[in-house]
């Protein structure tokens, strides 16, 4: 065990052995468990750790265990969007933020020191003083840009994305549906919406706009760049 881990889990033990606290062995073994690793752990993940390590430890008792950790400060509950309730590891002292891939997952933490005083001086021009505060950036990481092909269905862009029609696989009658809602091959839009079911919606010349799932599935599209290819110069509707 790391040295430091030692000092946070002799930490974690005085607290709770202040506070009159039960199975202090077990919550040992938990708070062990969960600062062998640096990921971004669930409960039922943290749970089969303690279990590879040949440790009976109830679940309900394990998610007692993270919640007192989260109360006196050794981790953080994280809840990124459509991800299970994930922890982390509490560093003292040190703050990161995080990019999220939409699609398989992966969390990656980051620090600019940049960025952190950008922020700073961003809250003070507005008479802030920052407390807290955090970032998460979602998007797509290279392994699932790579999986991407050419084209895709619109039916398959992820909220935030911008694309551009590059085809459309439908009779004269959808064809006459999108021509009557304005879209043309080659127009960009963005993504607001798509929850896999129902209605995707979506920004195009500067409105939002709704299809369904069906004609979604028979426009191609392909990813752009947003910084050169802008859906909308001036504040949506």
């Amino acid at each position: 065990m790391k040295n430091n881990d030692f000092l946070e889990k002799e930490n974690f033990r005085r607290l709770i052995e202040a506070d009159g606290s039960d199975r202090i062995e077990d919550r040992l073994k938990v708070v062990d468990a969960f600062l062998s690793s640096e990921e971004h752990m669930t409960l039922e993940e943290i749970y089969r750790l303690l279990e590879s390590r040949g440790e009976d430890i109830e679940p309900e008792f394990v998610r007692q265990c993270l919640h007192r950790m989260v109360d006196l400060g050794f981790a953080q509950r994280k809840e990124f969007a459509d991800q299970p309730i994930r922890y982390e590891h509490r560093h003292l002292g040190i703050h990161h933020d995080h990019l999220i891939c939409t699609k398989c997952g992966k969390i990656v933490e980051f620090a600019n020191d940049d960025l952190e005083k950008l922020q700073i001086a961003i809250a003070a021009q507005h008479g802030f003083h920052i407390l807290q505060h955090r970032l998460e950036i979602y998007g797509l990481c290279d392994a699932c840009m790579a999986q991407r092909k050419p084209l895709m269905p619109l039916s398959m862009a992820k909220p935030g994305e911008i694309v551009a029609i590059r085809d459309i696989l439908s009779g004269a009658f959808s064809r006459a549906r999108l021509a009557a809602l304005g879209l043309r091959l080659g127009d960009t839009i963005e993504i607001i919406s798509n929850a896999g079911q129902g209605n995707l919606i979506f920004a195009h010349n500067c409105s939002r706009m709704a299809l369904g799932r069906g004609i979604a599935q028979k426009l191609l599209v392909s990813p752009v760049t947003p910084e050169t290819t802008p859906v909308c110069t001036q504040p949506l509707d």
